[in-house]
């Protein structure tokens, strides 16, 4: 639809703190639209002024459109047809109308219609709905996602996934929550006492694992929907799921069971364990590369922490960073690599651990941040965007990073402090 060039900008972002010169992809003429809220009514939908920006939020970070008048909230008439050319003259490409309310069943109805100003037409109509309006984000998500597909722009579906993060609340407390990639959407599913480090435990996200600090560090596997709870495995010292397999039939462990952390690959169907790293100092965080038979880790075999690889059932490994000199944590996507770097050794300094990305199949390295602190990154689904999250200025904030377009938002936690974080 419109042809892509390369430019350099100067990226500067109201939701995002870090700004750096690059050369990027970018649209050349990237289409307008503009959003416009009819909900009328005494049945109207109370929170549809935050459905509306929550519209404008995921169309800016799709980074496939920009928003008319992004700064106002426009109402109308749902029912009455566009002045197309009063749109043209202003040169949006699309309008899209919604009216959302609750209907006599206390079910959240949303009707969309979208038009193509440059066509003159009504491009479609669709009505969303759901049970609960307090899920209200995704179906902002799900409506985003549509008029993204309309201009067979590349995927945001990762918008409608689940987040899930340990968040602490007190000291020794903390909760597990799970929540829409803005934070607008949040639940409480686990809490009492300290519970870190969940994990997506499958693809279709109804169960996770999390780690709960009892008597010995326990691993437990929670079904979200029907509040199923089953102990997976305890140990001394340490226990962390850090990764599962694809089919969910294998998860990679953190375990201390004679007082220094190696990864052990744990078979979820038949309960058995096999440790993979075998050293008398410190493994951990454990993430499938390049399928199931090859891992990535955090190690301190040099004197600090520093990412390796090895495959499960050979005793070799291979060092892939060569940067920094405290790398503590990274995430893997087929042979790209995203992870964690310290970068002063200054103790009188702040603290600033910026997030880098390399290839294992080449030299390539990107920074992706500049300031702050930087931790936990994850891959998305398809690659294409990282999660992670950022400390700075006593603020904790959910970070997303969108790689093809080199833009990154912050979602700020108001209450409480981010511990890690899946989707």
């Amino acid at each position: 639809m419109r042809q892509l060039v390369l430019i350099i900008i100067f990226i500067t972002h109201s939701f995002a703190i870090d700004a750096t010169i690059e050369v990027v992809k970018k649209f050349s003429n990237i289409p307008i639209i503009a959003i416009e809220d009819g909900s009328i009514g005494v049945n109207s939908f109370h929170n549809s002024e935050e459905f509306y920006k929550l519209l404008i939020g995921d169309l800016k970070v799709s980074s496939h459109f920009r928003v008319h008048k992004s700064n106002l909230y426009m109402k109308s008439d749902f029912e009455s047809t566009p002045k197309f050319i009063d749109y043209k003259n202003s040169n949006v490409d699309l309008l899209l109308k919604y009216r959302a309310f609750i209907d006599e069943s206390h079910i959240l109805i949303v009707e969309t219609k979208l038009y193509d100003i440059n066509s003159n037409i009504l491009a479609y109509q669709k009505v969303y709905t759901s049970k609960k309006d307090e899920k209200y984000p995704f179906v902002a998500h799900k409506v985003s996602i549509d008029v993204n597909s309309y201009l067979k722009a590349p995927s945001i579906d990762w918008m409608q996934k689940f987040i899930v993060f340990a968040k602490y609340v007190n000291s020794k407390e903390s909760e597990v929550i799970v929540a829409d990639y803005t934070l607008s959407y949040q639940k409480t599913v686990v809490k009492g006492g300290l519970n870190i480090f969940p994990k997506w435990a499958n693809s279709i996200q109804d169960e996770l694992y999390y780690t709960s600090y009892l008597k010995r560090p326990t691993l437990f596997k929670l079904n979200i929907y029907t509040g199923k709870k089953e102990k997976i495995a305890e140990s001394d010292g340490m226990l962390v799921c850090s990764d599962v397999s694809k089919d969910g039939n294998e998860i990679l462990l953190t375990m201390a069971p004679s007082g220094q952390p190696d990864i052990y690959l744990f078979n979820t169907k038949t309960k058995k364990k096999k440790r993979v790293t075998k050293y008398s100092g410190i493994d951990v965080n454990g993430n499938f590369l390049d399928g199931s038979n090859r891992i990535t880790f955090i190690s301190d075999r040099l004197g600090y922490p520093n990412i390796f690889a090895k495959d499960i059932d050979k005793s070799g490994v291979e060092q892939l960073v060569y940067h920094g000199k405290n790398n503590n944590s990274c995430s893997a996507y087929e042979n790209y690599i995203v992870y964690t770097s310290r970068e002063s050794d200054n103790e009188f300094e702040p603290k600033t651990f910026n997030l880098y990305m390399i290839s294992t199949k080449s030299d390539f390295i990107r920074r992706l941040t500049t300031i702050g602190l930087n931790q936990f990154p994850k891959f998305s689904e398809d690659g294409e965007s990282i999660l992670f999250i950022k400390q700075y200025k006593n603020e904790s904030a959910l970070g997303i990073i969108r790689l093809n377009y080199n833009k990154s938002y912050l979602f700020p936690l108001k209450v409480g402090k981010l511990q890690s974080i899946d989707w």
